[in-house]
């Protein structure tokens, strides 16, 4: 590869392709990964992309990190865990593979930037609930309904199946003296079991209100009532198709 190339390649996109592409093509093997609906994601502008949030590990967003970069060739930006941005290094390290705290000002920079933004509206409840209460969706955030309808983005709801099955957790912890109030969980299994994974795009959303809709209150929580049911419809759906988990 000659110095003119190397200058074109897109800072951005190196990190994205090269660093994990071995580690994450790994996972999907071993996850045995399936994909729907990959054309359901605009294939440019702005889009809010709002998956479930499960398994504590984080490698939920991983795989969707992936499968947006490689296979719906997106370089999203994914709004995640403020825990992962404690050290200046880690911070770095997590920044340059797209990874952004989790806050209502980060989602709407980039969304006005034209990017694809990856938010889950659980939050940290979603992935850090314990196992007994998986696939049930935990109430669901208002920032995501309220960004789509400011930056004129649509919103793609994900699936994520199999992930509660790879991480189990027992409890959580609440750590409001020692880490300002960040909530960690208790896990069961620190390795992954090889569960078969899912990740289903639905159909996008386009919500038909300009900027005065923000002020309606009543308004913002129907709509993400409405997202969250149809999530929790379609989850419950996908765990009727499974024929078995880890065969």
């Amino acid at each position: 590869m000659n110095k003119d190339i190397l200058k074109k390649l897109n800072h951005e996109s190196f990190y994205f392709k090269t660093i994990p592409i071995y580690f994450l093509t790994l996972l999907k093997n071993y996850f045995r990964l399936q994909i729907e609906g990959l054309e359901n994601i605009p294939k440019k502008g702005s889009v809010l992309i709002t998956p479930n949030h499960s398994g504590f590990s984080g490698i939920d967003a991983l795989l969707l990190n992936y499968v947006l970069v490689n296979e719906a060739k997106r370089l999203p930006r994914v709004l995640t865990h403020k825990f992962w941005f404690g050290t200046k290094i880690s911070s770095a390290i997590f920044q340059k593979l797209g990874f952004f705290e989790a806050t209502y000002e980060n989602g709407k920079v980039y969304l006005n930037r034209k990017n694809a933004v990856v938010l889950f509206p659980e939050g940290e409840q979603g992935n850090f609930k314990p196992s007994q209460k998986m696939y049930q969706l935990q109430e669901f955030k208002r920032g995501f309904v309220r960004l789509a309808i400011e930056t004129d983005s649509p919103i793609v709801p994900a699936l994520i199946i199999g992930a509660e099955e790879s991480n189990f957790t027992l409890s959580q912890l609440h750590l409001n003296h020692f880490l300002k109030g960040i909530t960690l969980p208790l896990p069961i299994n620190l390795i992954p079991l090889p569960a078969k994974w899912k990740i289903k795009f639905l159909d996008p959303i386009y919500l038909p209100y300009d900027k005065s809709a923000l002020e309606n209150t009543e308004l913002i929580h129907e709509i993400t009532s409405d997202i969250e049911d149809l999530m929790q419809r379609k989850i419950n759906e996908e765990l009727k198709k499974r024929s078995s988990v880890y065969f």
